[in-house]
């Protein structure tokens, strides 16, 4: 995985708080382990008119055409509560999102976002007002998140936020557990050397 350092893009406004994993992602497509292929069906309830997902909806703000393209998606304050499937992050990234940013997160769902390379950034509500406010008045206007500096940045806003030492370490390599343990392989080699093998 690539890692993130500094993105600039365009946002979408999903105004909308307790979004839970349900509703990124349903059930009936989680049919595969792969990361890939998920995009097309975010959101599917809301996206699509019928089951086919062969009529959008043109009243839900993904299909707004000045919306095409956004890869930071602004939420509000529970986003990803529900049952635990990393489907989700799967199925934001795949669609072209890099970074959410609500009031809040469900934990499980957080940590599911940082061992897939999605940036959860959580703001208080008078910044999220602000970011809902800025784009609905310009949608070409671009946000820009620096994660070593912990701040986003936008036409003058300048918002900081927290992220743990070991999730930006992960995020800033392009790390997943994986490759965070084998970052350790030294040690883990060592270790294994110093005791003895009977214990």
């Amino acid at each position: 995985m690539s890692g993130i350092e500094i993105l600039r893009g365009r946002a979408a406004p999903l105004d909308r708080a307790n979004v839970d994993t349900d509703q990124i992602i349903p059930k009936q497509f989680l049919t595969s382990v792969s990361r890939k292929g998920f995009g097309k069906h975010l959101f599917h309830d809301w996206r699509y008119l019928d089951l086919h997902e062969q009529e959008l909806n043109p009243d839900f703000e993904l299909n707004r055409p000045e919306h095409q393209g956004a890869s930071v998606l602004l939420a509000r304050q529970n986003f990803g509560c529900g049952s635990s499937r990393e489907h989700a992050p799967w199925a934001l990234t795949d669609y072209g999102f890099k970074v959410v940013i609500a009031t809040s997160f469900a934990d499980i769902f957080y940590g599911n976002c940082m061992n897939n390379q999605l940036l959860p950034i959580q703001l208080n509500n008078e910044q999220m007002d602000q970011l809902f406010s800025a784009v609905a008045e310009n949608p070409e206007v671009e946000l820009e998140i620096d994660l070593p500096a912990q701040q986003v940045r936008l036409q003058g806003y300048q918002f900081d936020f927290e992220v743990a030492a070991h999730h930006k370490h992960k995020l800033l390599k392009g790390l997943d557990a994986i490759g965070e343990t084998l970052e350790l392989g030294e040690r883990i080699d060592s270790y294994e050397q110093e005791i003895p093998a009977w214990r």
